[in-house]
């Protein structure tokens, strides 16, 4: 377990994730495995947004009939979070970072949870249409509301999470969490600004938790794609990964990579969560496995010997951009 720096947030070391695996393309029962599974193995954070499924609202849903079916009364012993800042619905207030869209967004969200208030509510992405003051003004709104216990944001570059933190600390609203991609092949968070600031650093400054999704870059961290693309990958049925992800210098860094790993009796998988709990700053790493057995192999990551000196040196020649950052242009980058 982990807390978040400067709050009373806890985390299990691995979350879990209910992206893309917990909506109508999956079978119910496959995806109520999983959660349970996750629960009985120690994992009481997940992590949700408006736009989960798919179709948006799904993963919700699905987690609402969950807790109230399998997890009747222990609301109390559960971290849950939410999101809103990406397409959901049509029209000027189906996304963005409009307080119109984040407050009635969070309402809907809590209906689908048969839940009055979530613990983490993230400004899913940085909004350029909208002023910063106004995203940061709606997340406040919902706390004094009770409708969020905390609040976060989510893939904010680190001049924008800069100027998120300053406008919070005049509006004495507190920035609890920054929920970012981070990956071997994904490691923006380290990069410095022209300030010299990183997503990361100013988690040790300001102080903040740093929960990271997608560490295994939606399945690009594991053996999977090293022969071709098979049919039941992400890569085959999920308009979220570009083919391009599987480049020939990509799965050159898998090769060298699985080797690592398999030196020290891992998989890769396992490899990449456990090189992203390397650093303390990361309160907890999101994982979306699609079965139990996928989700029983990333546990053993948060119990495998510390990576030392030299597994960090070997790991960081190949631990390289890979152009995977899905979110870049549509937040990161702005």
């Amino acid at each position: 377990m982990r807390q978040a720096p400067g709050t009373g947030l806890r985390f299990p070391t691995i979350s879990l994730g209910l992206w893309q695996n917990f909506g109508d393309r999956s079978p119910e029962e496959s995806a109520r495995a999983v959660a349970l599974r996750a629960w009985e193995a120690g994992i009481f954070h997940f992590d949700l947004a408006n736009n989960y499924g798919p179709p948006g609202g799904a993963a919700e849903e699905f987690t609402g009939r969950f807790f109230t079916r399998d997890l009747p009364g222990r609301r109390n012993e559960l971290l849950l979070s939410t999101k809103a800042g990406y397409r959901m619905h049509p029209g000027p207030y189906g996304e963005g970072g409009s307080r119109k869209y984040l407050i009635s967004s969070l309402e809907s969200s809590l209906r689908r949870l048969r839940t009055d208030y979530v613990d983490i509510f993230y400004s899913h992405r940085f909004d350029p249409t909208t002023p910063l003051e106004e995203t940061l003004g709606a997340l406040k709104t919902l706390v004094d509301q009770g409708k969020a216990l905390s609040v976060g944001i989510s893939s904010y570059s680190a001049l924008r999470t800069r100027e998120a933190l300053d406008i919070a600390e005049a509006i004495d609203l507190k920035i609890a969490v920054h929920q970012s991609s981070y990956s071997l092949v994904n490691r923006w968070i380290e990069e410095p600004n022209n300030s010299g600031e990183s997503v990361l650093s100013l988690a040790s400054t300001a102080p903040y938790g740093v929960v990271a999704f997608s560490p295994l870059a939606q399945g690009l961290l594991t053996t999977k794609y090293l022969d071709g693309i098979p049919s039941d990958s992400r890569a085959a049925n999920s308009p979220s990964f570009n083919p391009g992800y599987i480049s020939a210098e990509n799965l050159e860094r898998i090769r060298a990579l699985t080797s690592i790993a398999e030196r020290r009796g891992m998989s890769l998988a396992q490899l990449a969560v456990a090189w992203c709990l390397r650093d303390k700053r990361v309160s907890s790493v999101l994982i979306g496995p699609r079965t139990v057995d996928q989700l029983d192999e990333l546990l053993h990551a948060a119990y495998a010997p510390e990576l030392d000196a030299n597994d960090l040196q070997d790991i960081d020649v190949y631990a390289r951009d890979g152009g995977v950052n899905l979110w870049a242009s549509r937040s990161s980058d702005l």
